[in-house]
């Protein structure tokens, strides 16, 4: 196994009792999802995080693993540990499960903040270039008051040079595991007062707005209004892709990413993927980024035999760099044989995991032309692909 280089630790052991009746609140739905899936998979899908770790409450297996669906098959994903009896605990045994794969940096995040964005998470990292550790904070520009006796004002707090602590809060894995280790059995607010604690240095990075913390039951209400905001910032394409190999003389064919046993084999310079051409065609539509033969000409004889997953997952991080993400696709094969049925499930899971994206959203379909054409002629193997993408709306 590579080393892991960047591990996001997810607190989720809490019980959430201050958000009100219906279960811990890392479980609850939002907007259709489980508050634990949205969190967890913000940092599945950035490129700079090799790995995810979720911290879990001894009783909440089960939950978990219905909250997560397909994602427990993602990757990146790490199988989730059991907490301890406060959050200071259940960071430190988090850590403590990742002595073996010994991270060069970790970002621990609480579960119930579900709208970390992609440049928050991006400038802590960068932040750990030239720090112990890295917080995602917001200045206070609310004048403070400190509390007296009877609910009366004692005194107003200055403000200036006061932050909002959020996560995630980043560090250099060895120095914040030492310091938690040190800090057993104190009580400390957040990871970053344990580093101080140790005399780790700690820098704050601007955090995010939209960057809350679902706390009380009325939190659950606000947070749906932003998830309303959120969808409405973002335009949906949609890409179509076509592709046909013929057979040649072969005992298998690749067809999305599945290899099958068959009589005959099919022609193209690469692998000849069908499917994966068709779906990967349909994905570079989608997003105005032309077609394979535009990045992978057929020409170039680096890419004679390159296996199709190449293509595909340069039309996904093209879909990245635009700040989108791939909400669905299908993929419909037309042919007489190989039957496709009995490698449908396979095939959806291997193009999920190039993808990184859920099971749920991939389809795959198989249809014959009733023996009329080159397919019916069992000649070869066409396929068709759609892909719905998301992207930020143009300015």
């Amino acid at each position: 196994m590579s080393k892991l280089n960047t591990i996001a630790v997810i607190v989720a052991a809490g019980r959430g009792s201050r958000a009100g009746a219906g279960g811990p609140k890392q479980y609850r739905d939002l907007g259709g999802r489980a508050v634990i899936a949205r969190t967890a998979e913000a940092f599945l899908n950035h490129p700079d995080i090799d790995g995810v770790r979720i911290i879990i409450h001894r009783d909440d297996r089960a939950e978990y693993d219905a909250a997560m669906g397909d994602l427990l098959k993602h990757r990146k994903i790490l199988d989730p540990v059991t907490g301890g009896a406060e959050r200071q605990d259940s960071v430190r045994l988090g850590l403590e499960s990742l002595a073996e794969e010994n991270p060069v940096r970790v970002l621990i995040h609480d579960a119930a903040r579900p709208f970390i964005d992609e440049k928050t998470i991006t400038r802590i990292i960068n932040a750990l270039d030239t720090a112990d550790g890295a917080i995602a904070a917001l200045p206070v520009y609310d004048t403070l008051k400190r509390e007296g006796a009877e609910k009366k004002i004692a005194a107003t707090v200055p403000r200036e040079a006061l932050w909002r602590a959020q996560t995630p809060q980043g560090f250099h894995f060895d120095k914040i595991l030492a310091a938690h280790r040190d800090a057993e059995g104190e009580t400390l607010t957040d990871d970053a007062a344990v580093a101080e604690a140790a005399g780790l240095s700690v820098t704050l990075v601007p955090g995010s707005p939209d960057n809350m913390k679902l706390t009380q039951a009325e939190d659950f209400g606000m947070a749906e209004t932003l998830l309303g905001r959120k969808d409405r910032e973002m335009e949906y394409r949609t890409g179509h892709g076509f592709d046909v190999h013929a057979f040649e003389e072969g005992d298998a064919v690749m067809i999305c990413g599945v290899e099958i046993p068959h009589e005959k084999k099919l022609k193209g310079h690469s692998d000849a993927d069908v499917g994966m051409h068709a779906l990967t065609d349909a994905i570079l539509g989608a997003i105005g980024e032309g077609d394979i033969g535009d990045h992978f000409p057929p020409s170039d004889p680096q890419w004679k035999g390159a296996p199709s997953h190449v293509f595909l997952e340069k039309a996904r991080d093209l879909v990245r760099q635009q700040k989108g993400k791939i909400t669905h696709c299908d993929v419909t094969l037309i042919c007489e044989a190989p039957k496709i049925g009995p490698h449908r499930r396979a095939m959806r899971a291997a193009l999920a995991l190039i993808l990184d994206i859920d099971e749920r959203r991939v389809s795959v379909k198989a249809t014959t032309t009733e023996q009329l054409g080159f397919t019916g002629r069992r000649e070869g193997i066409a396929a068709m692909a759609t892909a719905a993408v998301a992207l930020p709306v143009s300015e």
